[in-house]
């Protein structure tokens, strides 16, 4: 018998938004340009409350000139503060790059560390900031990485009630393959750009409509 997808279970209806969002972004990937785990950890900093578009625009700069953890642990805090300041917040932003990087080279040996309990005691990093690092520097899917447009999707498709990025971390959890965790957040946050924007979702062009239970009725 055919399941109507108004009377999917939560999980189901995850799984079968997951698939076309994965058949719509088959290509999809983290937009922030980086070459090593540090560049990406210092991107992924940079893009807190700023585009990818504007962090690639200011890394290349900072990247040529502090390529990596320890020229950045000893950098001058005036220095990085100017190269960041596009991306705003730019003295907690480099203050932080600037401490993060002076933890891995004293306590990890100048190299990123690969576990979420050593990433979130770096200065910048929370869960998020480590998720990323995780699943695209070393393809460990410790989490889901939840930024606005996951927070904000995932809401929207009924898969969550919460609003804080960790509680919406949990419930997703539940309801995707470990393997699949990363995957989900790069292609929401795909969708989230292209189609359901904040303001003025495109519900009528829309692949997940008929899995939404909100749509454009309470999208206003």
């Amino acid at each position: 018998m055919t399941v109507t997808p108004k009377r999917r279970t939560k999980k189901q209806r995850a799984l079968e938004i997951l698939q076309r969002l994965t058949d719509l972004y088959p290509d999809a990937t983290c937009s922030l340009d980086y070459e090593t785990p540090v560049q990406l950890l210092v991107a992924t900093i940079l893009s807190a409350q700023c585009t990818d578009e504007r962090v690639n625009k200011v890394t290349p700069a900072l990247f040529a000139r502090f390529p990596d953890a320890v020229s950045l642990a000893g950098c001058e805090l005036s220095e990085l503060e100017a190269l960041v300041k596009s991306t705003g917040f730019y003295r907690n932003k480099a203050k932080n790059i600037r401490a993060a990087c002076a933890k891995i080279v004293s306590d990890f040996d100048g190299e990123v560390p690969r576990t979420m309990a050593e990433l979130i005691t770096l200065p910048g990093a929370a869960r998020k900031t480590a998720n990323v690092v995780l699943a695209h520097a070393f393809g460990i899917n410790a989490g889901v990485t939840v930024d606005t447009h996951v927070k904000r999707l995932s809401g929207r498709l009924g898969l969550t009630k919460h609003t804080d990025p960790i509680k919406v971390e949990q419930d997703l959890i539940k309801l995707l393959p470990q393997p699949d965790w990363e995957n989900w957040s790069i292609r929401l946050i795909y969708h989230g750009r292209a189609v359901c924007m904040a303001r003025n979702p495109a519900c009528d062009r829309c692949t997940l409509a008929d899995l939404c239970p909100t749509g454009k009725k309470t999208l206003k």
